[in-house]
């Protein structure tokens, strides 16, 4: 870990000279160049089977634990199309769980809204279907509200951002909150696919990922078109914010990159080594991302551990591979 540090203060000498003098872009700057490199140096704790590698679960908690995610696209979709979550177009799937704090409809164009609209809709198609072939479990608790979100735009950003920023106040920010939610469950899909015993386990999970990257290449080209527009009233643009919450994501991941803003820097990360446009974010050969769940759950509850809750479950995840980290814990 020593030389690790030793390299990130040798690295950081030679790049702050090169940096603009007013101190704000000076943070925002420095972190979005600094972090990637600190993510390529693969620390220690990244490297352990047991942090990064695959869980032993059986067919039915892996989908299960997939309801951890569609429940939560579910509510934000629905909710922020409409103003109206399960609890009014599907009740019984929610189970008696408990409403989604501070979600509220926003503030998107016409388009998008249709959009956001039929994606929600879609999700409501996604929980039948989980239940329907494995059984259901309670709504867990959700923490939509845009101070959470606001404390995921700080972490991109580098910064506290000020006025904080409110994910439903338009269609750019709702889409940029958008960002950091379909993706988290596509590469959770494409993980579970191979480890599934059953063909009909893997027909539906199949299924589910074809719909769940559709979504996710809407929203990253709908956002690429605004790329280089600044977010008002900060001095970012869009494809820096998504740059920042990709970069947060691999970092509470703790298992390398694995995820990739819309507009590349290196093109070593671009598609052939060819562009700079990432519409859709996958590796050297493009194929698409894995993450387990561990990686999961330290990424939607924010803390880096599977172990703490927070985040967006702030109370912890649903399923019995959510629930044995939480019982680690306890015991």
């Amino acid at each position: 870990m020593g030389t690790y540090l030793l390299l990130f203060f040798i690295f950081s000498s030679f790049i702050f000279p090169l940096m603009p003098k007013r101190m704000t872009t000076i943070s925002q700057s420095f972190f979005f160049i600094i972090l990637p490199f600190l993510l390529f140096l693969k620390l220690d704790i990244a490297s352990s089977e047991s942090i990064c590698g695959p869980i032993v679960a059986d067919d039915a908690d892996r989908i299960q634990f997939a309801l951890n995610l569609e429940f939560l696209e579910a509510e934000f979709f629905l909710i922020g199309a409409t103003g109206a979550g399960l609890d009014q177009v599907a009740p019984k799937l929610a189970r008696g769980g408990p409403p989604p704090i501070g979600a509220r409809k926003a503030n998107l164009g016409h388009i998008e809204r249709r959009i956001i609209e039929e994606f929600g809709y879609q999700e409501v198609g996604h929980l039948r279907a989980i239940i329907s072939a494995v059984g259901g479990l309670r709504r867990p608790l959700y923490d939509l509200s845009p101070k959470n979100f606001a404390n995921i735009f700080n972490k991109a950003a580098g910064i506290t951002l000020e006025p904080p920023m409110d994910p439903y106040a338009n269609t750019v920010n709702y889409l940029l909150a958008s960002y950091a939610i379909p993706y988290v469950g596509l590469v959770g899909y494409v993980a579970a696919l191979p480890a599934l015993t059953k063909p009909a386990s893997r027909g539906l999970v199949a299924s589910l990922l074809g719909v769940e990257s559709g979504q996710d290449a809407v929203i990253r080209a709908l956002l690429y078109k605004r790329g280089r527009e600044l977010v008002k009233p900060y001095n970012i643009t869009v494809a820096e914010f998504t740059r920042g919450i990709s970069n947060l994501r691999d970092q509470l991941g703790l298992c390398g990159v694995k995820d990739e803003g819309i507009i590349v820097i290196d093109l070593h990360l671009g598609a052939e080594n060819k562009t700079r446009s990432n519409i859709l974010s996958a590796d050297a050969s493009s194929l698409s991302y894995a993450r387990q769940p561990q990686e999961i759950l330290r990424i939607v509850y924010g803390t880096g551990k599977e172990s703490q809750p927070g985040g967006f479950l702030p109370d912890g995840g649903i399923g019995n591979i959510a629930r044995s980290y939480l019982n680690e814990l306890s015991g």
